[in-house]
Protein backbone atom coordinates (compact mmCIF):
# COMPACT_ATOMS: atom_id res chain seq x y z
CA UNK A 1 0.00 0.00 0.00
CA UNK A 2 1.49 3.23 -1.02
CA UNK A 3 0.87 6.21 0.93
CA UNK A 4 0.44 9.62 -0.03
CA UNK A 5 -1.51 12.44 0.99
CA UNK A 6 -4.80 14.29 0.55
CA UNK A 7 -5.68 17.89 -0.79
CA UNK A 8 -3.90 19.85 2.04
CA UNK A 9 -4.52 23.86 1.94
CA UNK A 10 -2.62 25.17 4.34
CA UNK A 11 -2.59 29.23 4.71
CA UNK A 12 0.39 30.27 6.68
CA UNK A 13 3.17 32.68 6.64
CA UNK A 14 6.26 31.48 5.01
CA UNK A 15 5.01 27.74 4.67
CA UNK A 16 4.93 25.29 1.68
CA UNK A 17 6.79 27.52 -0.39
CA UNK A 18 9.41 26.15 -3.43
CA UNK A 19 12.05 24.54 -1.28
CA UNK A 20 8.94 22.18 0.97
CA UNK A 21 8.39 20.11 -1.63
CA UNK A 22 10.93 18.39 -4.69
CA UNK A 23 8.20 19.13 -7.50
CA UNK A 24 8.23 23.08 -7.04
CA UNK A 25 10.84 25.45 -8.24
CA UNK A 26 13.64 25.73 -5.75
CA UNK A 27 14.71 29.02 -6.33
CA UNK A 28 13.15 30.87 -3.59
CA UNK A 29 12.97 29.69 -0.11
CA UNK A 30 10.94 30.66 2.75
CA UNK A 31 12.25 31.62 5.82
CA UNK A 32 11.92 31.48 9.45
CA UNK A 33 10.80 34.96 10.40
CA UNK A 34 12.54 37.72 9.92
CA UNK A 35 12.19 41.00 7.43
CA UNK A 36 11.21 38.92 4.30
CA UNK A 37 8.68 36.95 5.91
CA UNK A 38 5.97 39.51 5.02
CA UNK A 39 6.68 39.44 1.33
CA UNK A 40 6.43 35.71 1.54
CA UNK A 41 2.96 34.73 0.01
CA UNK A 42 0.77 32.15 0.52
CA UNK A 43 0.87 28.53 -1.46
CA UNK A 44 -1.85 26.74 -2.60
CA UNK A 45 -0.14 23.21 -2.79
CA UNK A 46 -2.54 20.40 -4.70
CA UNK A 47 -1.29 17.18 -3.27
CA UNK A 48 -1.03 13.37 -4.83
CA UNK A 49 -4.45 11.72 -3.25
CA UNK A 50 -4.65 10.22 -0.28
CA UNK A 51 -7.63 8.27 0.70
CA UNK A 52 -9.12 7.70 4.46
CA UNK A 53 -8.91 4.06 4.01
CA UNK A 54 -4.88 4.04 3.12
CA UNK A 55 -3.65 6.11 6.46
CA UNK A 56 -6.46 3.97 8.30
CA UNK A 57 -4.90 0.92 6.86
CA UNK A 58 -1.79 2.13 8.27
CA UNK A 59 -2.60 3.41 11.78
CA UNK A 60 -4.80 0.00 12.04
CA UNK A 61 -1.20 -1.82 11.80
CA UNK A 62 -0.06 -0.60 15.14
CA UNK A 63 -2.50 -1.10 18.08
CA UNK A 64 -1.39 1.83 20.50
CA UNK A 65 -2.33 3.62 17.51
CA UNK A 66 -6.12 3.04 18.60
CA UNK A 67 -6.73 4.88 21.72
CA UNK A 68 -6.23 8.45 22.18
CA UNK A 69 -2.73 9.59 22.34
CA UNK A 70 -0.33 11.44 19.59
CA UNK A 71 2.90 9.69 19.73
CA UNK A 72 5.51 12.61 18.53
CA UNK A 73 8.63 10.56 19.92
CA UNK A 74 9.20 8.01 17.36
CA UNK A 75 13.13 8.70 18.09
CA UNK A 76 13.07 7.33 21.25
CA UNK A 77 11.44 3.92 20.15
CA UNK A 78 8.91 3.66 17.71
CA UNK A 79 5.50 2.00 18.01
CA UNK A 80 5.56 -1.85 17.17
CA UNK A 81 3.31 -3.52 14.65
CA UNK A 82 0.26 -5.51 15.37
CA UNK A 83 2.22 -8.27 13.25
CA UNK A 84 5.19 -8.50 14.77
CA UNK A 85 3.48 -9.31 18.36
CA UNK A 86 1.99 -11.91 16.32
CA UNK A 87 4.68 -13.52 15.58
CA UNK A 88 6.79 -13.24 18.36
CA UNK A 89 3.49 -14.85 20.36
CA UNK A 90 4.00 -17.76 17.26
CA UNK A 91 7.17 -18.14 18.18
CA UNK A 92 6.97 -18.86 21.99
CA UNK A 93 4.16 -21.69 21.60
CA UNK A 94 4.34 -23.19 18.54
CA UNK A 95 7.07 -25.52 18.25
CA UNK A 96 9.86 -26.50 15.94
CA UNK A 97 9.12 -22.94 13.78
CA UNK A 98 12.32 -22.70 11.29
CA UNK A 99 13.48 -18.74 12.52
CA UNK A 100 13.26 -17.24 8.82
CA UNK A 101 14.19 -13.50 10.77
CA UNK A 102 17.47 -13.87 10.36
CA UNK A 103 17.54 -13.87 6.28
CA UNK A 104 14.71 -11.85 6.66
CA UNK A 105 16.93 -9.13 8.50
CA UNK A 106 19.84 -9.34 6.09
CA UNK A 107 18.21 -9.27 2.92
CA UNK A 108 16.50 -5.59 4.62
CA UNK A 109 19.36 -4.09 4.04
CA UNK A 110 21.04 -6.13 1.08
CA UNK A 111 23.59 -8.32 3.22
CA UNK A 112 23.64 -11.58 3.61
CA UNK A 113 23.00 -13.73 7.42
CA UNK A 114 26.81 -13.90 7.70
CA UNK A 115 27.27 -10.69 7.80
CA UNK A 116 25.16 -9.38 10.67
CA UNK A 117 24.98 -9.95 14.29
CA UNK A 118 22.13 -9.08 16.65
CA UNK A 119 22.31 -7.63 20.46
CA UNK A 120 20.18 -5.50 23.18
CA UNK A 121 21.37 -2.54 21.67
CA UNK A 122 23.42 -0.19 19.60
CA UNK A 123 25.31 0.63 22.47
CA UNK A 124 26.10 -2.98 23.08
CA UNK A 125 26.99 -3.95 19.82
CA UNK A 126 29.19 -0.89 19.26
CA UNK A 127 30.85 -1.80 22.42
CA UNK A 128 31.58 -5.72 20.92
CA UNK A 129 32.91 -4.45 18.22
CA UNK A 130 35.54 -1.90 19.60
CA UNK A 131 37.04 -5.21 21.69
CA UNK A 132 36.98 -7.06 18.52
CA UNK A 133 39.29 -4.55 16.26
CA UNK A 134 42.84 -4.11 16.77
CA UNK A 135 45.34 -1.44 15.38
CA UNK A 136 48.91 -0.31 15.96
CA UNK A 137 49.87 2.47 18.71
CA UNK A 138 49.63 6.17 17.46
CA UNK A 139 46.95 5.35 14.45
CA UNK A 140 43.81 7.90 14.38
CA UNK A 141 40.19 7.61 15.26
CA UNK A 142 38.18 9.98 13.89
CA UNK A 143 34.90 11.41 15.73
CA UNK A 144 31.82 13.91 15.49
CA UNK A 145 30.54 15.44 18.13
CA UNK A 146 27.34 15.50 15.86
CA UNK A 147 27.11 11.45 17.14
CA UNK A 148 24.99 10.10 19.61
CA UNK A 149 27.85 8.57 22.09
CA UNK A 150 26.73 5.06 21.29
CA UNK A 151 29.30 6.19 18.25
CA UNK A 152 31.82 7.59 21.03
CA UNK A 153 32.32 6.17 24.04
CA UNK A 154 33.50 2.74 22.93
CA UNK A 155 35.95 4.28 20.42
CA UNK A 156 37.20 6.58 22.62
CA UNK A 157 37.76 3.45 25.07
CA UNK A 158 39.12 1.61 22.08
CA UNK A 159 41.88 4.36 22.04
CA UNK A 160 42.96 4.41 25.94
CA UNK A 161 43.14 0.65 25.60
CA UNK A 162 45.57 0.74 22.59
CA UNK A 163 47.31 3.83 22.58
CA UNK A 164 45.54 5.26 19.73
CA UNK A 165 45.45 9.21 19.02
CA UNK A 166 41.87 10.70 18.80
CA UNK A 167 41.13 13.85 16.03
CA UNK A 168 37.64 15.33 16.03
CA UNK A 169 36.19 16.07 13.16
CA UNK A 170 33.96 19.23 13.95
CA UNK A 171 30.71 20.67 11.82
CA UNK A 172 30.77 24.22 10.58
CA UNK A 173 28.31 26.56 12.27
CA UNK A 174 27.37 28.99 9.44
CA UNK A 175 25.57 32.31 10.04
CA UNK A 176 22.19 32.05 10.60
CA UNK A 177 21.36 33.48 7.38
CA UNK A 178 17.69 32.33 7.96
CA UNK A 179 16.81 33.92 11.03
CA UNK A 180 15.67 31.70 14.16
CA UNK A 181 17.36 28.64 12.47
CA UNK A 182 20.92 26.77 13.40
CA UNK A 183 22.11 24.88 11.57
CA UNK A 184 25.44 22.73 12.10
CA UNK A 185 26.68 21.48 8.83
CA UNK A 186 29.82 18.48 8.37
CA UNK A 187 31.73 19.69 4.92
CA UNK A 188 31.50 15.97 3.69
CA UNK A 189 33.17 17.13 0.58
CA UNK A 190 36.71 17.46 2.60
CA UNK A 191 36.28 14.55 5.46
CA UNK A 192 40.12 15.38 7.63
CA UNK A 193 41.92 12.02 7.21
CA UNK A 194 45.39 11.71 7.54
CA UNK A 195 47.58 8.82 6.43
CA UNK A 196 47.36 7.62 10.04
CA UNK A 197 43.40 7.42 9.82
CA UNK A 198 42.31 4.01 10.15
CA UNK A 199 38.58 4.57 11.70
CA UNK A 200 35.88 7.27 11.12
CA UNK A 201 32.89 7.29 13.13
CA UNK A 202 29.81 8.97 11.89
CA UNK A 203 25.81 9.50 12.49
CA UNK A 204 23.97 8.54 9.21
CA UNK A 205 21.34 10.72 10.26
CA UNK A 206 21.80 13.21 13.72
CA UNK A 207 19.15 12.37 16.43
CA UNK A 208 18.49 15.75 17.47
CA UNK A 209 19.05 18.01 14.23
CA UNK A 210 17.35 15.17 11.80
CA UNK A 211 20.03 16.02 9.18
CA UNK A 212 21.45 13.37 6.89
CA UNK A 213 24.75 13.20 5.69
CA UNK A 214 25.55 11.94 2.74
CA UNK A 215 27.30 8.34 3.89
CA UNK A 216 27.88 6.89 0.24
CA UNK A 217 29.36 9.82 -1.30
CA UNK A 218 31.85 10.23 2.10
CA UNK A 219 32.91 6.19 1.53
CA UNK A 220 33.62 6.91 -2.33
CA UNK A 221 35.97 10.07 -0.57
CA UNK A 222 37.31 7.92 2.13
CA UNK A 223 38.28 5.32 -0.18
CA UNK A 224 40.01 7.75 -2.61
CA UNK A 225 42.38 9.28 -0.10
CA UNK A 226 42.74 6.35 2.64
CA UNK A 227 41.52 2.98 1.17
CA UNK A 228 43.06 1.35 4.87
CA UNK A 229 40.42 3.61 6.74
CA UNK A 230 37.42 1.35 8.19
CA UNK A 231 33.65 3.71 8.19
CA UNK A 232 31.24 3.08 11.21
CA UNK A 233 28.21 4.91 11.08
CA UNK A 234 25.90 4.51 13.42
CA UNK A 235 22.15 4.32 11.65
CA UNK A 236 19.79 4.21 14.43
CA UNK A 237 17.99 7.65 13.69
CA UNK A 238 17.73 7.27 10.12
CA UNK A 239 16.73 3.23 9.57
CA UNK A 240 13.23 4.83 10.08
CA UNK A 241 12.43 6.63 7.57
CA UNK A 242 14.79 5.28 4.54
CA UNK A 243 15.18 2.39 3.15
CA UNK A 244 18.83 0.67 3.43
CA UNK A 245 21.24 -0.51 1.55
CA UNK A 246 25.22 -1.75 3.12
CA UNK A 247 26.63 -2.00 -0.40
CA UNK A 248 25.21 0.97 -2.04
CA UNK A 249 26.43 2.92 0.77
CA UNK A 250 30.02 1.31 0.82
CA UNK A 251 30.25 0.96 4.82
CA UNK A 252 32.44 -1.31 6.81
CA UNK A 253 29.79 -1.19 10.04
CA UNK A 254 26.13 -0.12 10.13
CA UNK A 255 24.19 -0.05 13.56
CA UNK A 256 21.16 0.10 13.97
CA UNK A 257 17.87 -0.58 16.07
CA UNK A 258 14.48 -2.21 15.00
CA UNK A 259 12.68 -0.86 18.14
CA UNK A 260 12.64 2.58 16.09
CA UNK A 261 11.82 0.72 13.39
CA UNK A 262 8.43 -0.50 14.20
CA UNK A 263 9.63 -3.85 15.88
CA UNK A 264 10.64 -5.95 18.43
CA UNK A 265 13.34 -4.72 21.16
CA UNK A 266 16.60 -5.53 19.57
CA UNK A 267 19.33 -4.04 17.24
CA UNK A 268 21.52 -5.04 14.44
CA UNK A 269 25.02 -4.60 13.07
CA UNK A 270 26.71 -4.81 9.78
CA UNK A 271 30.18 -5.71 9.01
CA UNK A 272 31.12 -6.13 5.67
CA UNK A 273 33.27 -9.59 4.38
CA UNK A 274 36.77 -7.05 4.12
CA UNK A 275 36.33 -5.71 7.69
CA UNK A 276 34.80 -8.57 9.01
CA UNK A 277 38.32 -10.12 8.62
CA UNK A 278 40.15 -7.74 10.08
CA UNK A 279 38.24 -8.75 13.56
CA UNK A 280 39.58 -10.95 16.16
CA UNK A 281 36.68 -13.44 17.51
CA UNK A 282 35.12 -12.81 21.20
CA UNK A 283 33.97 -16.41 21.01
CA UNK A 284 35.10 -19.60 23.08
CA UNK A 285 38.44 -20.89 21.10
CA UNK A 286 36.71 -23.88 20.17
CA UNK A 287 33.83 -22.43 18.55
CA UNK A 288 33.82 -21.22 14.80
CA UNK A 289 34.65 -17.58 14.34
CA UNK A 290 33.83 -17.02 10.51
CA UNK A 291 30.89 -15.09 10.80
CA UNK A 292 30.36 -11.74 12.60
CA UNK A 293 27.72 -13.97 15.07
CA UNK A 294 30.88 -16.27 15.40
CA UNK A 295 33.20 -13.21 16.31
CA UNK A 296 31.15 -10.81 18.30
CA UNK A 297 28.19 -12.74 19.09
CA UNK A 298 29.39 -14.01 21.90
CA UNK A 299 26.98 -17.36 21.78
CA UNK A 300 24.43 -14.91 23.19
CA UNK A 301 21.96 -16.63 21.31
CA UNK A 302 19.82 -13.94 21.28
CA UNK A 303 16.32 -13.55 21.82
CA UNK A 304 14.83 -16.58 19.15
CA UNK A 305 11.30 -14.81 19.47
CA UNK A 306 12.35 -11.70 18.85
CA UNK A 307 14.32 -12.41 15.69
CA UNK A 308 11.50 -14.37 14.38
CA UNK A 309 9.24 -11.36 14.76
CA UNK A 310 11.72 -8.88 12.12
CA UNK A 311 9.62 -10.72 9.15
CA UNK A 312 6.95 -8.92 10.17
CA UNK A 313 8.96 -5.78 9.68
CA UNK A 314 10.37 -6.73 6.58
CA UNK A 315 6.88 -7.54 4.59
CA UNK A 316 5.33 -4.35 6.13
CA UNK A 317 8.04 -1.88 4.96
CA UNK A 318 9.33 -2.95 1.54
CA UNK A 319 6.69 -2.29 -0.22
CA UNK A 320 6.29 1.05 1.44
CA UNK A 321 9.32 2.68 1.38
CA UNK A 322 8.45 5.39 -1.24
CA UNK A 323 5.10 6.06 0.52
CA UNK A 324 6.81 6.67 3.93
CA UNK A 325 9.31 8.56 2.42
CA UNK A 326 6.65 11.28 1.15
CA UNK A 327 4.25 10.85 3.71
CA UNK A 328 6.95 12.04 6.13
CA UNK A 329 8.14 14.64 3.67
CA UNK A 330 4.36 16.52 4.15
CA UNK A 331 4.50 16.03 7.36
CA UNK A 332 7.68 17.51 8.72
CA UNK A 333 6.94 20.18 5.66
CA UNK A 334 3.90 21.74 7.78
CA UNK A 335 5.23 21.16 11.01
CA UNK A 336 8.83 22.94 9.93
CA UNK A 337 6.41 25.42 7.87
CA UNK A 338 3.93 26.45 11.37
CA UNK A 339 6.86 27.01 13.22
CA UNK A 340 7.71 29.36 10.85
CA UNK A 341 4.92 31.42 11.07
CA UNK A 342 6.15 32.23 14.95
CA UNK A 343 8.17 34.65 14.00
CA UNK A 344 11.08 35.45 16.66
CA UNK A 345 9.20 33.23 19.08
CA UNK A 346 11.53 29.65 17.60
CA UNK A 347 14.61 28.25 17.24
CA UNK A 348 15.12 25.46 15.03
CA UNK A 349 18.28 23.38 15.24
CA UNK A 350 19.13 21.57 12.05
CA UNK A 351 17.83 21.99 8.72
CA UNK A 352 14.72 24.47 8.00
CA UNK A 353 13.83 23.35 5.13
CA UNK A 354 11.07 19.99 4.72
CA UNK A 355 12.63 18.19 1.80
CA UNK A 356 13.47 14.66 2.38
CA UNK A 357 16.74 14.81 0.54
CA UNK A 358 17.96 16.31 3.81
CA UNK A 359 16.33 15.90 6.65
CA UNK A 360 13.75 13.09 8.29
CA UNK A 361 11.06 14.38 10.18
CA UNK A 362 12.67 14.51 13.86
CA UNK A 363 11.85 18.26 14.64
CA UNK A 364 14.13 19.99 17.50
CA UNK A 365 13.30 23.50 18.36
CA UNK A 366 13.49 25.71 21.77
CA UNK A 367 10.87 28.54 22.75
CA UNK A 368 11.69 31.88 23.61
CA UNK A 369 11.29 32.17 27.04
CA UNK A 370 10.88 28.86 28.20
CA UNK A 371 12.47 25.90 29.54
CA UNK A 372 12.37 23.01 27.33
CA UNK A 373 11.29 20.75 30.02
CA UNK A 374 8.41 23.34 31.22
CA UNK A 375 6.95 23.96 27.69
CA UNK A 376 6.76 20.45 27.27
CA UNK A 377 5.02 19.64 30.75
CA UNK A 378 2.71 22.24 29.52
CA UNK A 379 1.74 20.90 26.58
CA UNK A 380 1.43 17.74 28.47
CA UNK A 381 -1.18 19.37 30.48
CA UNK A 382 -2.91 21.65 27.75
CA UNK A 383 -3.26 18.38 25.96
CA UNK A 384 -4.20 16.17 28.97
CA UNK A 385 -1.54 13.74 28.12
CA UNK A 386 -2.84 13.33 25.37
CA UNK A 387 0.09 14.65 23.09
CA UNK A 388 3.53 12.95 23.15
CA UNK A 389 6.74 15.32 22.79
CA UNK A 390 10.06 15.25 24.89
CA UNK A 391 12.79 17.03 25.75
CA UNK A 392 16.57 16.77 26.31
CA UNK A 393 19.61 15.87 24.78
CA UNK A 394 19.17 12.60 23.50
CA UNK A 395 22.57 11.18 24.59
CA UNK A 396 23.70 13.31 22.15
CA UNK A 397 25.27 15.49 24.88
CA UNK A 398 28.55 16.85 22.91
CA UNK A 399 26.24 17.80 20.27
CA UNK A 400 24.02 19.44 22.71
CA UNK A 401 26.47 20.98 24.78
CA UNK A 402 29.71 21.68 22.58
CA UNK A 403 28.02 22.50 18.78
CA UNK A 404 24.61 24.32 20.06
CA UNK A 405 25.64 25.56 23.09
CA UNK A 406 22.96 24.42 25.36
CA UNK A 407 22.11 23.20 28.92
CA UNK A 408 20.87 20.01 30.30
CA UNK A 409 17.55 21.20 29.29
CA UNK A 410 18.42 20.52 26.12
CA UNK A 411 15.97 20.92 22.85
CA UNK A 412 11.85 20.05 22.47
CA UNK A 413 11.65 17.07 20.15
CA UNK A 414 9.28 15.94 18.18
CA UNK A 415 9.79 13.29 16.37
CA UNK A 416 7.00 12.23 13.44
CA UNK A 417 6.55 8.93 11.70
CA UNK A 418 4.46 7.86 8.39
CA UNK A 419 1.88 6.90 10.66
CA UNK A 420 1.06 10.24 12.14
CA UNK A 421 -1.29 13.08 10.54
CA UNK A 422 -1.50 16.82 9.35
CA UNK A 423 -4.46 16.69 12.57
CA UNK A 424 -1.94 15.43 14.79
CA UNK A 425 0.06 18.41 14.23
CA UNK A 426 -3.00 20.45 13.73
CA UNK A 427 -3.92 19.74 17.36
CA UNK A 428 -0.19 19.74 18.93
CA UNK A 429 0.10 23.37 17.35
CA UNK A 430 -3.61 24.58 18.34
CA UNK A 431 -1.92 23.72 22.33
CA UNK A 432 1.43 25.05 21.27
CA UNK A 433 -0.46 28.34 20.26
CA UNK A 434 -2.65 28.46 23.57
CA UNK A 435 0.62 27.25 25.92
CA UNK A 436 2.23 30.24 24.65
CA UNK A 437 -0.79 32.74 25.05
CA UNK A 438 -1.10 33.41 21.21
CA UNK A 439 -4.62 31.41 20.51
CA UNK A 440 -6.72 34.32 18.47
CA UNK A 441 -4.01 36.63 18.48
CA UNK A 442 -2.99 36.87 15.31
CA UNK A 443 0.48 35.27 15.79
CA UNK A 444 0.67 32.01 13.76
CA UNK A 445 -1.95 29.78 11.98
CA UNK A 446 -5.42 30.62 12.32
CA UNK A 447 -8.17 27.65 12.98
CA UNK A 448 -9.87 28.65 9.21
CA UNK A 449 -6.51 28.11 7.93
CA UNK A 450 -6.68 24.30 7.72
CA UNK A 451 -8.91 22.50 5.42
CA UNK A 452 -7.88 18.90 6.18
Amino acid sequence: MQLSVSILVVSVLGLFLSCVFPSADRGVPWTLGGPQTESLKTSLIQMPPFTPEDIDGVRASFPALSGDYIFFNTAAGSQVLGSVADRVRDYLITPNLVNDGYKAAADFINASPDEIVFGSSATQLLYNLSHALSFSPEDEILLCPLDHESNIAPWLALAARQNLKVRWWHPQLPPEDQPGCVNPKLDLTNPPISPKTRLICLTHTTNILGTIHDIKSLSAKIRLLNPQTLLCVDGVAHAPHRRIDVKDLGVDFYVFSWYKLFGPRISQLYASPCARAQLQSMGHFFNPAESLDDKIGLAGGWCQELIYGILAVVKYLTPRWEGVVDQEERLQSVLLGLLAGLDGKITIYGEWCGDAKVRVPTVSFRVRGWKSKDFVEAIERETNGRVKVSWGTYYSVRLAKEVLGLGDDGVVRVSLAHYNTVEEIRLFYTALLKVLGLEGSGNGARESDWKI
